[in-house]
């Protein structure tokens, strides 16, 4: 499977020159530090409420139709009818969204992508952000976010297959849940045609990590450290993970045929739970 392209991060590997529990553990004592953190999460609209010390960007400050100030775009290693630009029609907050024509086919993929010196990955970071699409997720497996992991040179990758959100490391090509029926069903669909909150927590020190979408936790894209039949034992035949993320990219990336529009609004990313 061939890599997602990477754009940015802060060793500058790739930059372009101009151009995610088992929620918190499913099986998590009621009352740990950890299933605190989760019921307690803020509520947030836009990034006017986000409340991150890490950055909150709703696109509001752009000027032109490309994405630019701490966004860059790009398609290293090949490019093709994949397309970024700033959207005034489509917004979830304010006026204006991250527009991705995403085409078929891995040379068609595109990013756009800002570097996460805003917040310290090597412990425990959140993300969240608004993203809205008109194809349902394919049974092929595609991208839609991913992070740079210094410490293998590979991206650590959120997207779909099998029409359930999942997690690939591309180092092993592992997945989260597992893409057995079991597996699968512990995820979920992104909706189409709406806009859907999608948040995780990683934490670099114990490579677990969980995810949320609407708010709601999704068991089968959850690490905790215990093997969870159907939904981690890939992940954790590679013991002793610990990643080193230097950066953030949306957009899109096919490994079949599969095109998808998406739009991405409110991008947070910091060290306490953001809300949606």
């Amino acid at each position: 499977m061939p890599p997602t392209a990477r754009l940015l991060s802060r060793r500058g590997l790739l930059a372009a020159p101009a151009a995610a529990a088992l929620t918190l553990a499913l099986f998590s004592p009621a009352g740990s530090p950890a299933a605190a953190e989760s019921a307690d999460a803020p509520a947030a609209a836009g990034c006017a409420t986000a409340g991150t010390d890490g950055f909150c960007d709703d696109f509001e400050s752009q000027t032109g139709s490309q994405p630019s100030g701490r966004w860059t775009a790009g398609a290293p290693n090949c490019s093709g009818t994949g397309t970024a630009s700033v959207d005034s029609s489509v917004a979830h907050s304010g006026g204006k969204s991250l527009r991705i024509n995403g085409g078929g086919g891995y040379c068609n993929h595109i990013f756009v992508g800002t570097p996460l010196d805003d917040v310290d990955t090597s412990g425990t970071f959140w993300a969240r952000f608004q993203v809205r699409h008109t194809t349902p997720l394919p049974a092929a497996h595609v991208t839609f976010a991913a992070m740079h992991d210094a410490g293998e040179n590979k991206d650590l990758r959120m997207g779909g297959q099998n029409s359930a959100l999942q997690w690939n490391r591309e180092s092993d090509d592992a997945t989260l849940p597992e893409q057995s029926p079991n597996g699968v069903a512990m995820s979920r669909p992104l909706p189409v045609n709406t806009w859907t909150c999608v948040e995780f927590r990683i934490d670099g020190s114990t490579g677990h990590l969980e995810t949320w979408v609407d708010g709601e936790a999704v068991p089968g894209l959850a690490v905790d450290g215990t093997p969870t039949h159907d939904i981690d034992g890939q992940w954790l035949r590679k013991p002793g993970w610990r990643p080193s993320l230097t950066d953030l990219r949306v957009g899109w990336e096919s490994y079949g045929g599969d095109t998808d529009t998406l739009w991405f609004d409110d991008v947070a990313v910091g060290s306490s739970r953001i809300g949606c």
